[in-house]
């Protein structure tokens, strides 16, 4: 009963089970997380950064478990607050492929 559900409703994406992300593009932690992360977020954001900025100690996305074990955070910061990177300069292309990755992973 359940699979009849999900199937009259279209395309289910794999771990989320939304539809919306049946057309978004298969961004990955290889082609898209790490390298925002590396250009927006470990300048303070990386266990080895040399200065912080105050950034909690706990708080660090060298890989790509850490990074979606702060997922909510990130999309509270980066997506909802936009407090953060506090230097800006994050593209709205970017952005949308943020929330993609957040959300359709």
């Amino acid at each position: 009963m359940i699979l009849l559900t999900l199937l009259a409703c279209g395309e289910v994406d794999g771990e989320t089970g939304d539809t919306a992300c049946a057309d978004t593009p298969a961004l990955t932690w290889d082609n898209f997380g790490e390298g925002f992360m590396i250009q927006h977020c470990q300048s303070c954001h990386a266990s080895e950064s040399p200065s912080r900025q105050g950034a909690p100690e706990s708080v660090t996305f060298d890989t790509e478990e850490e990074t979606l074990e702060q997922a909510g955070r990130i999309r509270a910061r980066v997506l909802e607050s936009v407090d953060m990177p506090p230097q800006g300069g994050v593209t709205d292309d970017d952005l949308q492929k943020l929330e993609w990755w957040l959300d359709c992973r």
